[in-house]
């Protein structure tokens, strides 16, 4: 409890590295409850994202007494994706019920939409610096946590934290720019 006080602490002043380490000792299990609801890895990553998000945004609404940051961390992913289940439900319902009648979806616009962002991810990620580019692979295409890169490319912990950081940044920007 003492690490979580901590951490929600850290986030209550806008330290960022808070955020760091609650996503690094948390985001495994916050995925892993979302892709079992889900059974989508890109779903499930979006759920996540969302769910850090909110703790950054609202680290107030997090209250060390009354339940592990896991737990509690856990809980919001599991009801994140219970919505997403639900509204997938009813979309698919109208959808059903569109087919039925006859109206065509607009389908091509949100493909369109979804590969134009993928696309704008991929040129900011090659786009980064060598070293900064190794360690978002190893981090988000092999999985790996910040401390597990720092080994994996004989660099300190605080380092790969960095480097980790930094190139998410750079990202954000890249897209921020293009939409």
């Amino acid at each position: 409890m003492d690490d979580d006080l901590r951490i929600r602490d850290g986030l209550l002043a806008g330290r960022e590295d808070a955020l760091a380490e609650a996503y690094d000792t948390h985001a495994a299990a916050v995925y892993g409850i979302a892709l079992h609801l889900t059974r989508d890895s890109g779903v499930a990553e979006d759920i996540v994202q969302d769910v850090f998000v909110d703790l950054w945004l609202r680290p107030e609404r997090y209250d060390p007494g009354r339940s592990r940051l896991r737990g509690w961390l856990c809980m919001i992913s599991r009801r994140r994706a219970i919505d997403w289940l639900r509204r997938r439900r009813t979309q698919e319902l109208h959808r059903h019920a569109l087919a039925e009648s006859g109206v065509v979806l607009p389908y091509v616009e949100d493909e369109v939409m979804t590969s134009l962002a993928h696309k704008q991810v991929r040129k900011a990620v090659n786009e980064l610096p060598f070293t900064h580019r190794q360690a978002i692979v190893l981090a988000y295409y092999h999985g790996l946590t910040y401390r597990e890169v720092g080994v994996a490319l004989g660099i300190p912990e605080g380092t790969a934290k960095y480097r980790l950081s930094s190139a998410l940044r750079r990202i954000a920007e890249q897209v921020a720019a293009f939409t």
